[in-house]
């Protein structure tokens, strides 16, 4: 059976409803002198499964686009491509939708491949051979020595695997600073390592370092935090921004998702846009233009809203 590493299974009929979020991402970008042609690509729609349904979507560019697509990677995440032709000094990029997200079964995190000793999740066989390129390193190498060492104390033989997540996702919680800023999209995993500061990227790829050093299949997925947590749930690090979090493959077909960035599982707040191996499958948005300008600011704003009676009856 095929699998998402978003700790879902594939999209089944009359899946049942669950909280319901408007998310607005908004990408601004100006530039000091005129722009006369402007190519980019991105991932900026919610992605469906069984627990998960992206119920509208819309994305508005100004200045509008010549040319327009979209279309789906090989991990099946949506992309989309536009080409402006007509000359400007700024770009905006919004995105809309509205998804709606269940909250995961109670036995996820604490029975079956969860509770089993993490040395058995390694892919192995025909069940495995789909999850196997995760467990891959990276082209340029992630998986050093000092990751392997940062990884030892959670990975202890015979300990089940879910404690080995949360006490992954503990240590980084506690280990390094949540610094906005600190790092860029080419900042490596030895670099984080060494500074102690980063932001939920840096977390998400440090931690399926780790797991990778040890036979295990990683993922890196790309979303939103939910702004307005349930009742009784803390304001969580990375609301109002795009999001980044790991998943875990399982010999169950399961993925089980993590977030070192606030030390905890992946729940009915996470809302996927896509997944791969690294940030750079996936990234929000990337392009190429044609100017003379010597500068450029790109501004960002994202807002993951409750809809009010978003807890809906099945």
């Amino acid at each position: 059976m095929s699998v998402f590493p978003d700790g879902t299974l594939p999209p089944a009929p009359d899946a049942g409803a669950g909280r319901r979020y408007q998310v607005t991402h908004q990408t601004m970008y100006r530039y000091s002198d005129v722009v006369t042609s402007s190519y980019g690509r991105g991932f900026l729609t919610p992605r469906d499964s069984v627990r998960q349904r992206c119920l509208s979507y819309a994305l508005d560019i100004d200045p509008s686009a010549a040319d327009s697509s979209v279309s789906r990677d090989v991990y099946g995440n949506i992309s989309s491509y536009f080409h402006i032709t007509a000359r400007h000094y700024r770009l905006n990029v919004t995105a809309r939708s509205v998804v709606e997200v269940d909250a995961p079964p109670p036995a996820l995190y604490t029975a079956g491949a969860a509770s089993a000793p993490w040395e058995g999740a390694r892919p192995t066989g025909i069940d495995g051979a789909l999850a196997a390129e995760f467990t891959l390193d990276l082209h340029k190498p992630e998986i050093t020595d000092a990751v392997r060492r940062y990884a030892a104390p959670s990975f202890i033989p015979g300990r089940p695997l879910i404690d080995v997540l949360t006490d992954l996702n503990g240590r980084i919680f506690t280990d390094f600073t949540y610094r906005s800023g600190s790092t860029t999209v080419s900042t490596r995993v030895a670099e984080v390592l060494e500074a102690r500061e980063g932001v939920c990227q840096d977390f998400a790829r440090l931690a399926i370092a780790c797991l990778r050093a040890n036979g295990l299949a990683a993922s890196y997925i790309s979303g939103y935090l939910a702004t307005d947590p349930p009742p009784g749930k803390e304001r969580m690090v990375g609301a109002d921004a795009t999001h980044a979090w790991a998943a875990v493959w399982t010999p169950t077909g399961e993925w089980l998702g993590l977030d070192p960035t606030n030390d905890q599982m992946v729940d009915e707040r996470y809302i996927t846009v896509g997944w791969g191996r690294d940030y750079a499958d996936v990234p929000p948005l990337r392009g190429i233009i044609y100017t003379d300008s010597e500068s450029s600011v790109i501004d960002v704003a994202v807002d993951v809203a409750p809809i009010e009676g978003g807890v809906l009856d099945a």
